[in-house]
């Protein structure tokens, strides 16, 4: 008897002993027809071991890919699918360009200050007034979820002053945000609403 540490390595363990044998065995047919049905058979059964795959996208496309994997791509019959190729197997990926560039305000994040850009380049009027008073709401938002505690609403237009350049400037008399109290009581109300994970 054989001890599995003197076979040879799997190249894909979580099918096990008894398939790879399998496809070991479906290689080394001669006649082309009956390997295809071998090949097929072992695809059935492989597809029978993972059923709550069955849903996935390309599901059949991915086993015959293991099975061509598991042949060490020796297996010569016609496949149903393009089947991944040996070389692109193990070609590393290309690298994501990462930005690097520099956030200022880091609990405001990037997109709110590009977001800040944008309405400055719109046009006097109504639809500017809102934005901009929809991005001080959420910076404000954003400063007290990072910051567990009251913020005044100068801080709030100083740093939208900073964000946009001063090209937006508002006044505290006349803008009145939301108060932190109401913002940090929603926040808490939120938490306590959300549904925890059952153990």
């Amino acid at each position: 008897m054989k001890y599995n540490t003197e076979e040879k390595k799997l190249a894909m363990p979580e099918y096990g002993r008894n398939i790879q044998n399998m496809v070991d065995y479906c290689v080394a047919i001669g006649d082309r027809e009956e390997r295809k049905r071998c090949a097929n058979a072992i695809i059935n059964i492989m597809g029978n071991m993972f059923p709550h795959l069955r849903d996935v996208n390309d599901f059949k496309h991915i086993l015959w890919d293991h099975l061509a994997i598991m042949s060490d791509f020796k297996l010569d019959i016609d496949y149903p699918y393009e089947i991944v190729k040996k070389e692109n197997l193990y070609a590393r990926p290309p690298r994501i360009p990462y930005n690097n560039n520099r956030i200022r305000y880091r609990h405001y994040g990037k997109t709110l200050e590009l977001m800040i850009r944008k309405a400055t380049e719109l046009e006097p009027g109504i639809e500017k007034d809102q934005l901009i008073k929809l991005l001080a709401t959420q910076m404000k938002k954003s400063f007290l979820t990072w910051n567990k505690e009251s913020v005044d609403d100068r801080k709030i237009f100083k740093d939208l002053d900073e964000l946009s350049e001063g090209q937006i400037v508002l006044d505290e008399e006349v803008h009145k945000l939301v108060e932190s109290r109401d913002i940090l009581a929603r926040n808490n109300t939120n938490k306590k609403n959300y549904p925890r994970k059952s153990r």
